[in-house]
């Protein structure tokens, strides 16, 4: 934790027609932010670890990329600007968090964010995470005739609060094919069942958050698909959250083919485009 604040992310543009983006790899806390957590929120564990690393293949592949620098504890940047909820019914965390996954309190003294304090963290934060990928994805629409967007996350593969029991290692989302070609999506979990010691599913308990269902506009050539992969697959789901790279080398195939799908669609679309 500096005193100088990162930019609220770091974006690189590729060549190809696909956008991977990376919204909970942040670990910054502002200073006088992480003086207010308590001692278990000041490790960020509900982080998506090592998601740059995972999907470093990417860049080789000419895919553009877009991580976020700030904790998902700062602001959470899949969630509606007006914190609205994405499973109405269902234990969710917010916008500005209040409690970890394990649903402990992050502030030591109960000081959370006022209404203010959630605006101001927006405006420096959330919007230009947003602005810079809608611009993305906008370029890469007027680039290739038809953009794609994959929205990486990772969680642990046990956790009470969100789901009963193990959760399946691959599990897609595309707002109930709302996202998405049908046919894509179909593709994709064909991929996602064909790895070996993996279990996949797709609009299961996680159908995709704000990002997937707000930019995914199939009928504006612009196909959004969410991956929540269990952190067992890749790495270590306890401190020290160690990536594994032997464990990830059995899955990064995967993923590749998974792009190379999305890349293959893509180019066919394209083509059909008047």
């Amino acid at each position: 934790m500096t005193d100088t604040p990162p930019a609220p992310f770091i974006f690189h543009q590729g060549t190809q027609p696909l956008l991977l983006s990376m919204p909970h790899t942040g670990t910054h806390v502002p200073p006088a932010l992480a003086a207010r957590f308590g001692p278990q929120a000041r490790q960020v564990p509900d982080t998506d670890w090592h998601m740059e690393r995972l999907y470093a293949f990417a860049r080789d592949m000419g895919v553009s990329t877009l991580a976020a620098t700030h904790s998902r504890y700062v602001i959470d940047l899949n969630r509606p600007p007006d914190d609205s909820s994405l499973y109405p019914g269902q234990s969710v965390t917010g916008l500005c968090p209040v409690d970890s996954f394990d649903e402990q309190p992050l502030y030591a003294h109960g000081d959370t964010p006022d209404a203010a304090e959630i605006a101001a963290r927006r405006d420096a934060i959330w919007v230009p995470y947003h602005a810079q990928l809608r611009a993305e994805l906008e370029r890469i629409r007027a680039r290739h005739g038809v953009a794609m967007l994959w929205d990486a996350h990772s969680i642990r593969s046990v956790l009470p609060r969100f789901f009963v029991g193990r959760l399946p290692d691959l599990n897609l989302g595309t707002a109930d094919g709302k996202s998405c070609d049908p046919a894509l999506e179909q593709e994709l979990l064909a991929i996602a069942r064909s790895a070996p010691g993996h279990t996949a599913v797709l609009n299961g308990r996680f159908k995709g958050g704000y990002i997937t269902r707000h930019y995914g506009q199939p009928a504006q050539r612009v196909h959004a698909v969410q991956l929540e992969m269990t952190q067992c697959s890749y790495m270590q789901e306890a401190l020290p959250f160690d990536y594994l790279p032997a464990v990830a080398a059995g899955v990064q195939p995967l993923l590749r083919r998974m792009f190379e799908a999305m890349l293959a669609f893509a180019s066919a679309a394209a083509r059909a485009v008047p």
